[in-house]
């Protein structure tokens, strides 16, 4: 038994001085010719390597927005009229037909605004509706504000919520 401690150091230092000579065995072997070979191909997860290195893209611009003031002129059935809104849709159209021609030719929008508009709210702030953005809009609403210069008048717009004549103000 007292042997034994003496074989395991021998065979630990006989293996650490054969190891390298195993490593140096394929340097000295022949070879059949043929070069290394390559390296493996990309893989799939090479591209997803690449895309998580390359650079974020720059964060999407903000919304664009504009700045107008309305007169909503409802009929009886248009979407959201009160009980007070008794005119036909033909006599709602025409009435926006009057008050753009009167914003055409130079009068007071915020005056027309007050007078005319049955939007709930219109007369306290002028027909002003501030900022807004093309998708907090209807469709029809927003394309022609969008379209318009500051300061241009709209032709008269209809909307499910009635006739509309509209002010760019920014």
């Amino acid at each position: 038994m007292s042997q034994l401690p003496c074989i395991a150091p021998a065979r630990a230092l006989a293996f650490a001085l054969l190891l390298p000579l195993t490593a140096c065995a394929s340097l000295t072997e022949p070879g059949d010719g043929a070069p290394p070979p390559a390296p493996p191909e990309a893989t799939a997860e090479a591209p997803a390597a690449e895309a998580a290195a390359a650079p974020a893209p720059p964060p999407p611009a903000p919304e664009e927005t504009v700045a107008a003031s309305h007169v909503l002129i409802q009929y009886k059935g248009s979407l959201r009229s009160g009980p007070n809104i008794t005119r036909s849709k033909e006599e709602a159209k025409k009435l926006a037909a009057e008050v753009q021609a009167k914003a055409k030719k130079g009068q007071d929008f915020a005056a027309l605004a007050k007078q005319y508009s049955d939007e709930p709210g219109a007369k306290e702030r002028a027909g002003n509706l501030g900022k807004f953005t093309k998708p907090q809009m209807v469709k029809p609403f927003a394309d022609a504000a969008f379209a318009m210069k500051p300061g241009d008048i709209s032709d008269v717009v209809e909307t499910d919520f009635g006739f509309h004549v509209i002010k760019r103000t920014e």
